[in-house]
């Protein structure tokens, strides 16, 4: 998308909505599981969003243009997008469970960086001096967190390689957001449909053993499908670097949830450097809104017939 053409609104609603549930909603709904194995809920999320997401493409007539779109370099890209986030959801599910909420948010608050370097380097996309700016007080909050913490975590730098990468290629294949989700998971369902028996043939599966927490289990596939049909719904509509932006709204939710409602430590450096991202925020943010008046602005000076 050229740097001049007005991104759509609706793309910025998709965007913040998906990073608004990753952020808020999926946190608090992984802790009600964590007591549960992170495998177990990992493949239960696979199946759930399969059953999901299938009956959204038969309902919406989906499978009209899924078959010719699957060329062979499209499904190429998707079994590797779905290995990534296979990685970015085992890994997440494991830290909220463990304890390790904040250092899943240090993970969301690089990928956003990682983004804008993948965004200059693969799809050319510039960033002006505002944006760039931004950036750089972002990377040195993000340097605070890390310093502080002793050193990057494996968390953290799972987190942010496997979506940053996710994103990128999402962005590049053609498919529809939702069709594109489903060759995901029906690749994944085989290997995760064999772990979900597996667990329970070995006594060490919790569902089925009571209602609510197999409830939980079958409400992963919401939880999960929602969310990435609006981010991959988001990713085609927006410039690669807009959707790094608003990647910090998940992080910010997440640390919040961790420390106010999971009980997380949470010091003064850690202030300082979300202080730091939310300037970058701010700044970026801004910069962004201020190019897209000027975009819409000049569509009526360039139409001699309005």
């Amino acid at each position: 998308m050229p740097p001049t053409q007005a991104e759509p609104a609706s793309g910025y609603a998709y965007g913040i909505a998906a990073y608004s549930i990753w952020g808020l909603v999926l946190p608090i709904y992984m802790k009600a599981l964590a007591h549960v194995p992170s495998m177990e809920v990992m493949a239960q999320r696979i199946l759930w969003s399969w059953v999901l997401t299938l009956g959204i493409v038969a309902a919406t007539g989906g499978f009209g243009t899924l078959r010719p779109s699957l060329t062979p370099r499209v499904l190429g890209t998707l079994v590797l997008t779905a290995a990534l986030i296979s990685v970015n959801w085992g890994v997440y599910v494991w830290a909220i469970a463990t304890g390790h909420g904040l250092d899943a948010a240090l993970g969301y608050y690089i990928n956003p960086l990682i983004n804008v370097l993948m965004a200059a380097v693969f799809l050319r996309e510039r960033l002006n001096r505002i944006q760039a700016v931004a950036v750089g007080i972002a990377a040195a909050g993000v340097l605070i967190l890390t310093v502080e913490s002793g050193g990057l975590p494996w968390v953290s730098l799972a987190l942010a390689l496997s979506f940053a990468s996710y994103g990128l290629l999402r962005k590049t294949v053609r498919i529809g957001a939702t069709e594109g989700f489903f060759v995901e998971v029906s690749i994944l369902f085989v290997p995760a449909l064999a772990l979900a028996v597996w667990l329970v043939r070995d006594g060490g599966g919790r569902f089925g053993l009571a209602a609510p927490e197999t409830a939980l289990l079958i409400g992963t596939g919401l939880v999960t499908a929602v969310p990435m049909i609006l981010f991959s719904m988001a990713a085609r509509l927006l410039r690669y670097t807009t959707v790094g932006l608003l990647q910090y709204i998940a992080p910010t939710l997440i640390a919040l949830t961790s420390i106010f409602l999971f009980g997380e430590p949470f010091g003064p450096w850690q202030a300082v450097a979300f202080g730091f991202i939310w300037v970058a925020l701010a700044l970026y943010s801004w910069s962004i809104v201020k190019d897209r008046r000027a975009a819409v602005r000049a569509v009526p000076a360039a139409d001699p017939a309005r």
